[in-house]
């Protein structure tokens, strides 16, 4: 459940309205038929934090009931630790494989805040937990130390790290270093699309990925070649997906894969909550028009 490819689709909410249930089981449905590893179900892609509890644990169900036996990893990120316990408790009832934790915050948070967090959440688990470092959007910064005294919880199963260094050697010794580091039970996946090749290529198990919950094809193609040693054909594959990161990276990925989802005739057009305002006209046919040349259509 912790290696391989953790697609994270999208959760359809056409602006103030409700979650497009239909549309997120097909989205789902149509990740496990195309055999990723496991499903990211509210993750940041997800849009958790802009959802209800009630919101939140009716989409966690739906992701179970059809994956199709594929495990289903659910965020329960929230700004206190008692609607986190909340959130894990939803998701442990609606058969969740694994919970997948931010430190989300309005505050600025302490290494004790964040170790406090996940102690507390740890220990009222039954399932495994992976901690999800994404500095980019929590603006917490995880050091070693912390990812040391964290793994060692119970329940910790694995670490979502941001994009490893660009230097292959630099990226490798980052790696070595995490093994060391790390108990050997406790798995490391990378995220940052754009250096999904990278990150799976230095050794990470698993990627944690934004395209794969929208294109899931040309994401296991990638990952499987990184899992069998094809390191040149990994890069090659990210390479060639270079203007949808270059997409990525001037509008954020949700924007990105929110229009991809409504070109596709996946979603509805509005498939973001207010205030997310998704992409304009002219970014829309600049994406669909890198989705086409792509060949990312079917």
């Amino acid at each position: 459940m912790f290696t391989g490819l953790s697609a994270f689709p999208l959760t359809p909410v056409p602006g103030n309205g409700d979650v497009d249930e239909k549309a997120y089981a097909a989205l789902v449905e149509r990740l496990a038929a195309a055999g990723v590893d496991s499903i990211g179900a509210l993750g940041s892609t997800g849009s958790y934090a802009y959802l209800t509890r009630e919101e939140r644990a009716r989409v966690a169900r739906i992701a179970v009931e059809h994956a199709d036996g594929v495990p289903v990893i659910v965020g329960i990120g929230a700004l206190r630790t008692r609607q986190v316990l909340q959130a894990a408790e939803d998701a442990q009832n609606a058969g969740a494989a694994g919970v997948l934790l931010a430190p989300v915050s309005y505050q600025p948070l302490t290494d004790d805040d964040v170790f406090g967090l996940f102690e507390e959440v740890t220990a009222n688990l039954s399932i495994p937990l992976v901690i999800y470092d994404n500095p980019g959007t929590t603006h917490f910064a995880f050091t070693d130390e912390l990812y040391a005294r964290l793994a060692r919880l119970p329940r910790v199963a694995s670490l979502k790290i941001p994009p490893l260094p660009a230097d292959p050697a630099r990226a490798r010794d980052r790696v070595e270093h995490l093994r060391r580091l790390l108990p050997a039970a406790v798995t490391f996946g990378t995220s940052g699309d754009a250096a999904a090749a990278r990150g799976l290529n230095a050794g990470c198990d698993a990627w944690y990925s934004v395209i794969g919950g929208t294109f899931p094809e040309p994401a296991l193609a990638l990952t499987r070649a990184a899992q069998a040693g094809r390191h040149r054909q990994a890069l090659e594959e990210s390479r060639r997906l270079e203007p949808l990161w270059d997409l990525f990276a001037r509008h954020g990925s949700l924007r990105v894969v929110a229009a991809a989802a409504a070109h596709l005739g996946l979603t509805a057009r509005r498939n973001l909550p207010l205030p997310l305002r998704g992409l304009n006209a002219e970014e829309r046919a600049r994406l669909v028009t890198v989705v086409e040349q792509l060949r990312l259509h079917t």
